[in-house]
């Protein structure tokens, strides 16, 4: 039998990613973001708040990066969720990271975390219920140390981030555990 727990946002694991945009000065702000996650083959959803500086960048600038937050840099990724670049205007200074302008949209891209998606801002969506920002993934970028050996991004090498919003932790993906769209193709034969 289960305990209940009452309404507590039970998804794990849930994706670190850190969200860049500039400021109309050119100015690179970063937040970290749980609440996204893939919504199109070729379109992200970031269920942020409007008032977050960098959502207001994004608007502005209708462009920004994703990336994949990783273990060596925890401290940044965690840096990034707890300071405010409303009240903290050199935030990404402080955080020792740093960043080069895409080549493909108007926004920075993270030289410390190793996958990054660039992104045209393609919709807003605001009702009762959430707001988010939707994404145009024009480009993804990964280091060469996150591919495998046919080009691909291998998670195995990523030591991507993952928030667990029941005890508010930072684990690491890692272990390949079946093959998608297989480990289950034997029930199909029933």
């Amino acid at each position: 039998m289960k305990k209940n727990l009452g309404a507590v946002p039970a998804v794990y694991p849930m994706p670190v990613l850190m969200v860049a945009a500039y400021d109309e000065n050119g100015t690179v702000n970063v937040m970290n973001a749980a609440w996204g996650m893939i919504c199109a083959m070729d379109k992200i959803a970031l269920f942020i708040d409007e008032e977050h500086k960098t959502t207001q960048n994004i608007l502005k600038t209708k462009a920004f990066t994703v990336s994949i937050a990783d273990k060596a840099h925890i401290e940044a990724a965690d840096f990034f969720g707890i300071a405010t670049g409303n009240k903290m205007p050199d935030k990404f200074s402080r955080s020792g990271c740093h960043a080069e302008k895409s080549a493909f949209v108007n926004a920075p891209v993270i030289d410390e975390f190793p996958v990054v998606m660039e992104c045209e801002l393609a919709e807003v969506i605001n009702t009762d219920s959430m707001y988010a920002i939707v994404g145009k993934i024009v480009n993804t970028g990964a280091d060469e140390a996150a591919l495998d050996e046919n080009g691909k991004v291998n998670p195995e090498k990523l030591d991507a981030l993952i928030f667990d919003q029941f005890r508010s932790g930072y684990y690491v993906t890692g272990e390949k555990v079946g093959k998608a769209w297989n480990a289950g193709a034997g029930l199909m034969k029933k």
